[in-house]
């Protein structure tokens, strides 16, 4: 059988075809009509417009082109490695290696140069080192905290949330913007402390 090598366009939309697998992965996180559960890509299409929104909000100047870029493809490995809820610790302890599988996979569904380019934003928005990864890993912590404040805390509380676990997740969301970090703290998060749907310890 002759073995053909496939073309760039055809490499392209073989990638786009497979990042249309997003809209099937859901997360824990509900939509703002607090009975649908959101998808990976209503996640990222949400964090990409608080970007353009909210950048003038970013401790440091960023390119808000390369962080919309990041935004769109930081959680395209969750089509192998799945969502991994933020205060799950098994899933957490193994989350690392999985996404680095799903990355080695689906990055290289490209043309080499694109696989490089996409597999570096990918790594930079894990590495969290950049202004441009800080404030897209800001908007990744505070994007679920505004819908779960949102819709009554139902997810904070189906899942016995503690005060503790979201202040050890955002620990590094104010490298980001400490505006926004302290917007979401004070509008998201203690209110739904001092109404008992976050557990105070």
């Amino acid at each position: 059988m002759l073995n053909v090598a496939k073309t760039r366009l055809e490499r392209q939309f073989d990638f786009i075809i497979e990042a249309d697998k997003e809209k099937s992965i859901y997360r824990q996180t509900r939509l703002s009509n607090g009975k649908d559960h959101e998808n990976d890509a209503d996640h990222a299409w949400h964090m990409a417009l608080m970007c353009i929104l909210l950048s003038e909000y970013s401790n440091e100047e960023i390119d808000v082109l390369r962080t919309i870029s990041m935004i769109l493809i930081h959680d395209i490995v969750e089509i192998d490695a799945g969502d991994t809820y933020a205060y799950d610790a098994q899933g957490v302890s193994t989350q690392r290696e999985r996404e680095e599988k799903a990355a080695d996979r689906i990055y290289n569904l490209l043309p080499p140069d694109q696989a490089e380019k996409l597999r570096s934003l990918w790594d930079e928005f894990e590495e969290g080192k950049t202004p441009e990864a800080k404030f897209a890993r800001t908007l990744d912590n505070i994007q679920p905290a505004m819908l779960n404040n949102a819709t009554n805390g139902i997810e904070w509380v189906n899942h016995g949330v503690r005060l503790s676990q979201i202040l050890n997740r955002n620990k590094n969301t104010a490298e980001g913007s400490a505006a926004l970090w302290n917007y979401s703290f004070e509008n998201f998060i203690k209110p739904n402390v001092e109404s008992g749907k976050i557990i105070e310890d």
